[in-house]
Formats: structure tokens, sequence, C-alpha cells
């Protein structure tokens, strides 16, 4: 099905509500990439969605779309006064639009680094590049107060620091509450660290997606659309304290973030409540799964049920059986074959193990190479997740 355009502005909830997978997934990313800018109080321009829309119906690429932006920016003569923020804006969704459309990502400091140059290219002088001072940014949830940002001599040491220890970091045998809070305290210091003069946060937001993405998790990219700023705000909190205040690090409201983003809960991802001197009404965040009643759920969230969507369960049960099968272990298909009791290799293909690896239960323990001699099967940490859950 293709969706006609009737009117100048088309609502890219439509494409993903009715379009075709592939439209889906483009106007999913543009919307992404889009609802990003609001961290830094951005807005897109109409050309910008006119273009995405070009690009989500087919029309062009996206090298294409980027090319025309640039080149609407560089033509354009009658200039309006927010122009700059929008050239910021388009040309940055863009960029962003292109990354996330890629299934790869160098999980290093060259490779976070990167990130940030592909997101700010034709936009930042110094995109790709570290901060060479110290910073501070008054935070209206603190008050006017500031996080406590790394010295910038040794932003790199720290990057490589976090890095190294993620890679090395054992999802095996942990509770979906236990991974929730390990990957927000990760993504939590890496914003911490404050590499870039500029850009941080929508650098961060893009690197958590595509590392998750790599980990095994289908990653709902409307949280990051929609709740953008929530995320920034809650990313202050997690990083903020003052003794004399009586405020210690909050890692609750980012927690719940990705709880919503990971386990399909329904937390209310409000920005009021994470003020530190939040009054009455907004001290305490409720999971509208189990408020559907309250004013907040009615008011702001007419699509949330009552019911939490819980991403660990599987209704597949050949999957369910692989998962229980693999484990721990890391097997080849032979060995696979053998455990389930098939002979049939096309079939245990196209029941059990392709379907497991395109939901991202189960990875290659050689990605790159998927002939490789010695290819084994392991389980991702999505994967790890519903075996410690199924074991329980």
């Amino acid at each position: 099905m293709t969706i006609i355009k009737t009117q100048p502005h088309i609502d890219l909830d439509e494409y993903i509500r009715q379009g075709e997978p592939s439209q889906k997934e483009k106007a999913s990313i543009w919307q992404t990439a889009i609802g990003l800018q609001a961290v830094d109080g951005l807005h897109t321009s109409e050309y910008l969605r006119d273009t995405a829309c070009k690009h989500i119906e087919g029309e062009i690429d996206i090298d294409e779309a980027r090319e025309l932006i640039r080149s609407y920016y560089q033509s354009k003569t009658l200039r309006e006064p927010d122009d700059d923020e929008k050239q910021e804006a388009d040309k940055v969704s863009a960029n962003i639009t292109k990354i996330l459309s890629s299934q790869t990502l160098d999980f290093s400091t060259g490779g976070y680094i990167s990130v940030h140059r592909r997101v700010f290219d034709g936009v930042f002088k110094h995109a790709g590049k570290l901060r060479d001072y110290d910073i501070t940014k008054r935070e209206w949830v603190l008050e006017g107060d500031t996080v406590n940002y790394l010295n910038w001599e040794d932003l790199r040491r720290a990057i490589d620091y976090d890095i190294s220890q993620e890679k090395v970091f054992s999802y095996k045998g942990i509770s979906a509450d236990e991974m929730v809070k390990h990957i927000t305290q990760f993504v939590s210091g890496l914003w911490q660290i404050h590499a870039f003069c500029e850009g941080n946060t929508r650098t961060t937001a893009v690197f958590t997606i595509l590392y998750l993405r790599s980990i095994g998790f289908k990653v709902d990219n409307s949280l990051f659309a929609h709740h953008s700023w929530y995320f920034r705000n809650a990313l202050v909190r997690a990083n903020y304290k003052n003794v004399l205040k009586g405020i210690d690090y909050t890692p609750v409201y980012l927690e719940r973030f990705f709880r919503n983003l990971l386990l399909g809960e329904i937390w209310d991802l409000r920005n009021r409540y994470l003020h530190v001197h939040a009054t009455d009404e907004w001290k305490v965040q409720p999971n509208l799964a189990n408020n559907a009643s309250t004013p907040q759920a009615r008011d702001n969230h007419p699509t949330s049920t009552p019911q939490v969507k819980d991403k660990l369960h599987i209704s597949n049960t050949c999957i369910r059986e692989l998962i229980k099968i693999i484990g721990d272990k890391e097997l080849s298909v032979k060995e696979m074959l053998a455990a389930i009791g098939l002979k049939e290799r096309k079939n245990f293909l196209s029941l059990y193990l392709n379907p497991a690896i395109s939901e991202g239960y189960v990875c290659l323990l050689y990605p790159s190479s998927p002939r490789h001699p010695r290819q084994k099967y392991l389980l991702t940490v999505k994967g790890l997740a519903v075996y410690d859950k199924m074991s329980s």
C-alpha cells in the first residue's frame, strides 16, 4: 500500500500505522531523528518533512534526501529568523536517519566519536572532535544548577574505560531488572563524560540505539522520538548530587525510560516528575499500567493500555525451545539439530534458527563470517534475559 499525499504536511505516524513495512521502518527512523532535535530546543522545517516523505515513499534514497536539504539552504535567498536553527535540525535529522538506517556499529571510542562526526557532518566545524575546555550547563530540572562534567583533559581516557568495561561485561545469568540497571549505568556514565562541545545527548542517543540493537534488542524508536527531552533530563538527574541540598544521584527516572524501552512498561515519561523540587502533584511518577484511570493516563497517554506488553514474552514455541537448548552455551547447527531431535536442516533454519536471529534472541559467534568453519550460535543479551526468566 502506498500512501498518497493529500495535504501539505503528513504526520509520520500515518506511515507508521498504515504504510508498507519499508515505509513504516523509514518513517520510524525519521520520527526518531526529528524527535531528538528537541533535546536542544530545535524544530525541523516543512521542507525537511516533505523531503522525508519522498524518501519514505521511495522516490529518493537517503543520500539524495541529504543533498536536497543541503542544496535547499545553500540556494535559499529569503532568510527567516530561525533559519540557522532549522538548518541544523534538518541536516542533523537527515544524518541521523542515514546512520540509523544501517545495522553496523563500531563499539569503540573511535566509533563513538565517529557517530558525533557523522551526526553533525555539514553542521559543526568541530564535528567528531573532543572538546578542549571545561563546561557547565544551567539546568531547569536542577533549578539552574549544573551537572559536574568531566574535565576535558581526561575525555578519551574515560570513554576508553567505559567502553572497555562494557565490552567485557557479561549479561549471562542476570535478571531483567539488573540488565536495565546496568544499561542505565553505562549510558549515564558515557553521557556524563560530555565528550563534545555540542550535540552530546543526540550522539549518546544514537550510539545507544545502535548498541542496543547490536546486542539483540529491537529498540522502540518512538520512545526516543517522543520523549527525547525526558531522556536528557533523566540523564541530568542520574548524574547530579548536592549534599548541601540533600539531593543524591537519581538514576530511577532513566531506568524507567529504559524499562519502557526494553521491557514494554508504561511509566509516565514527563519532565515535571524530574524537577528537584517537583510540586506535590508531580512528586510520584506513575506506572500507567497500574494507574490507567489517573488524569495523567487519560489526558496524556490515550494509547496506553492497562496491561504491560512484556517484551521478554515469546509466543513462538520454536524460538522458546531453541532458547532453552542454547542456554548459556555456544552450539553449532549440528548440535542444535541433535538436541531438538530434527534431521532436516532446512526446516530447522526456517522454523527455529532464522526467526530467533531475526527477532534478536540468537546471534552468530562469527557474525562477519557466516560460513565460518567453526561457526556457532549463542544467545544475545535479550535472549539471555528470556532464558533466565524461563529458568526462574
